[in-house]
């Protein structure tokens, strides 16, 4: 099973962030235009928080509160569970299963490295799955 630095080497873009203040309409404006779920909550440097489609739909639409007039800061959950960049596809996944996270940031000592999504792993353990189906198939056919 491959680590989630080598996941991130792979990844084509970088690590997508907005600080606590913006409006969360920003942000979702942003998570669209990025076509993903999620965004890291960065101030001065540092994670302080995460914001999530689900955060919006369960803490703005579900409360009666605007996003245009919503800080990120007030729906992010600022509770950030971490991995480290030499775990494996397979513990992250047993770990957002557990945790029914779907992004997990992944931090080097005190430095954020990466964010891993559900999909991201979900896409490894597949091709993982096809290699080992390739090798079986060639390995009956000699």
């Amino acid at each position: 099973m491959k680590t989630l630095r080598q996941l991130l080497q792979a990844k084509t873009y970088g690590i997508l962030s907005i600080a606590p203040d913006a409006r969360v309409y920003d942000a979702l404006q942003l998570m669209a235009d990025k076509n993903v779920g999620a965004l890291l909550v960065m101030d001065a440097g540092q994670l302080i928080g995460i914001i999530t489609e689900r955060d919006y739909a369960r803490k703005v639409i579900l409360k009666g509160k605007s996003s245009l007039d919503t800080p990120v800061r007030e729906i992010m959950t600022d509770k950030v569970l971490c991995v480290h960049p030499n775990q494996t596809v397979e513990e992250c996944m047993a770990l957002m299963t557990d945790k029914r996270f779907r992004h997990l940031p992944v931090m080097e000592g005190n430095k954020l490295v990466g964010v891993i999504s559900i999909g991201d792993l979900v896409k490894e353990v597949i091709s993982e799955q096809e290699q080992t189906i390739k090798q079986l198939e060639s390995y009956i056919h000699r």
